[in-house]
């Protein structure tokens, strides 16, 4: 893989096992919107950027040499090689064979943990049209202008905030967790950095210490925030399929890449209803 600078962004040549659709669209990210030329625009590390794949070319609009050594090259995972991991988790059921051909494009964002932390509590018993509007106004309403757009604001900015003053977003219930999250992260009394390299158990359950984050979206942030690829978080569609397609298998059987085997299976899951039709 090579990058060369161009005067209005970066172009990487060489990106394989990319989609962009599978990957910014998938309900793992909530800031990124697909534009009517297919590329996708987005924020992140208040940055906003535009990303465009043609074949084997990625080119992000808006970075420099610089952001894209620092932020986007980690963002994406281009380092990791998705082809072999592919092969690797295809090998353990036909089943899951299938699914990692139907969207091999898959990867795993990097994201700042933090967001991955208070975007998934947001997305407890809701759907992805409605994550996405109370994100926008959360970063509308309390993340830093940057030029048309808003970053996504910090732990400590919220932690000062009541549930109360959150009412705009529409968040519901959630407001409370949110506050509790920033309030916990801010303090240092949940740390976010430290749950890279605690043992998985530890980890989660130094995430379980805020309101209202339970298994699945400590397993969210772990996955999707901290790069925990072991990581296999359970929702509703996780659960069926489990019980449809994978009977007597439980989350470990999937290895140390369960976490890129379940979203090959949530994506597959989801595209394909109509292998639930018996489910009881």
């Amino acid at each position: 893989m090579e990058y060369i600078l161009q005067n209005n962004g970066v172009l990487v040549k060489g990106v394989t096992d990319l989609d962009l659709a599978q990957t910014l669209d998938c309900g793992q990210s909530f800031r990124w919107t697909q534009q009517g030329d297919g590329s996708f625009s987005g924020v992140a590390f208040g940055r906003r950027v535009s990303v465009s794949l043609d074949g084997d070319r990625f080119f992000i609009r808006g970075a420099s040499a610089e952001d894209f050594e620092k932020y986007w090259r980690g963002y994406f995972d281009l380092d990791l090689d998705y082809g072999s991991i592919r092969k690797s988790v295809a090998a353990l059921h036909p089943v899951l064979s299938e699914a990692a051909q139907y969207a091999p494009g898959i990867r795993i964002l990097r994201q700042e943990p933090w967001e991955a932390l208070c975007t998934f509590i947001i997305s407890q018993n809701n759907n992805i049209k409605r994550i996405k509007g109370i994100v926008d106004r959360l970063c509308e309403s309390f993340g830093e202008d940057i030029g048309g757009d808003f970053a996504f604001p910090s732990a400590e900015t919220l932690a000062v905030l009541s549930p109360d003053d959150l009412a705009p977003l529409r968040a519901g219930f959630r407001n409370r967790y949110i506050i509790d999250a920033a309030q916990k992260v801010a303090s240092g009394e949940v740390d976010l950095e430290a749950c890279r390299t605690l043992e998985y158990e530890q980890a989660r359950r130094e995430l379980m210490k805020i309101t209202g984050v339970g298994v699945k979206v400590a397993d969210c942030t772990l996955l999707f925030g901290l790069h925990r690829i072991e990581a296999f978080p359970v929702d509703v569609w996780m659960k069926r399929a489990l019980k449809t397609l994978f009977p007597g298998m439980t989350p470990a059987d999937f290895g140390e890449y369960a976490g890129i085997a379940q979203q090959y299976i949530f994506h597959y899951s989801r595209m394909h209803p109509e292998v639930f039709e018996n489910d009881k």
